[in-house]
């Protein structure tokens, strides 16, 4: 995916294919560790690993934020480019699939019973209405491609205006039409204190029976107890998640026997165009840091700089 031998400077690069979720496993790995490319946020670097690692001085994230690396650590921390287009495309698999049943089609026509009463039956898009949870540069994204779909969108978040909306032909509501109105529901917000837990029991239960969830954002945006009793009770008719409250999500966990799923283990940012995108813009910020002219710096660091 990238020339991590054509920084200019002799280097040992070791990858790492298995998530390590404890720091006494990380330290282990890391003890020995100048430089640390994290993707995404699956493996969190907090002060008080970091500090027990004196010799870590950069750490580069995939993306241009990582809500899992405490940047005041002490080492400098560099970003990457990325692809907006991956995550909207995984978004609308997603919402086809939950609407089509695609999954239980699928393994119907394996098994036989696809010509089964009630069989195929699904539902469509054209003339439905999709809710944007956030209309920024992924929500708008999935916003023109539902518009296409014949949809009428939705959108609504703190700080979204009426220019805003118009701009992506959108009709900007209140957040109790947005939950009511919604026949999709599909979430684009950043996880913060103002978003946790912004999706909550009052909101699920002002949703249409019919109405379906999409999160490829962050789980923490939905109370994910309300929304097992949603599908649970048949508040909603189905759910689209590709974000969880652990990851890799644990067997046994409450999700995985949750009715109306359609489940992805976090695959939003997973393509080999933006894997070339991350690792590529990696490199890049690794050579920069080694030359003196750190590119994308998201933390400026209190360690000494290479020398």
């Amino acid at each position: 995916m990238a020339g991590w031998r054509d920084t200019g400077h002799e280097l040992e690069v070791a990858f790492v294919p298995t998530h390590i979720a404890d720091d006494a496993g990380l330290l282990d790995l890391l003890k020995d560790t100048d430089i640390v490319v994290a993707m995404r946020e699956r493996t969190p670097l907090r002060a008080g690993l970091i500090a027990r690692l004196p010799r870590l001085e950069l750490i580069v994230t995939t993306g241009m934020q990582n809500a899992s690396i405490d940047m005041d650590a002490g080492p400098m921390v560099c970003g990457t480019p990325s692809l907006t287009s991956p995550t909207a495309e995984l978004t609308w698999a997603l919402i086809t699939g939950l609407m089509r049943n695609v999954p239980a089609e699928a393994a119907s026509l394996r098994a036989g019973t696809w010509q089964s009463p009630g069989a195929g039956l699904g539902e469509g898009l054209e003339g439905s209405t999709l809710a944007i949870l956030g209309l920024g540069r992924l929500g708008s994204r999935v916003a023109a491609i539902g518009r296409a779909f014949g949809m009428q969108v939705i959108a609504w978040s703190q700080n979204l205006t009426e220019e805003t909306a118009r701009a992506h032909g959108v009709e900007r509501v209140s957040k109790a039409e947005l939950f009511r109105r919604a026949d999709v529901l599909s979430i684009h917000l950043r996880l913060s204190g103002r978003t946790e837990s912004l999706v909550g029991e009052p909101e699920l239960r002002s949703m249409k029976p019919t109405a379906r969830l999409i999160n490829t954002s962050r789980a923490g945006i939905v109370d994910q107890a309300a929304l097992l009793q949603a599908l649970h009770r048949g508040g909603i008719a189905g759910a689209g998640l590709d974000v969880f409250d652990a990851e890799p999500l644990p067997a046994g966990h409450p999700l995985l026997s949750a009715p109306n799923t359609l489940l992805t283990p976090h695959l939003g940012y997973v393509t080999r165009q933006n894997y070339e995108v991350f690792y590529g813009g990696a490199v890049e910020a690794i050579t920069g840091y080694l030359n003196g002219a750190p590119v994308r710096v998201l933390a400026s660091g209190t360690r000494a700089a290479h020398g």
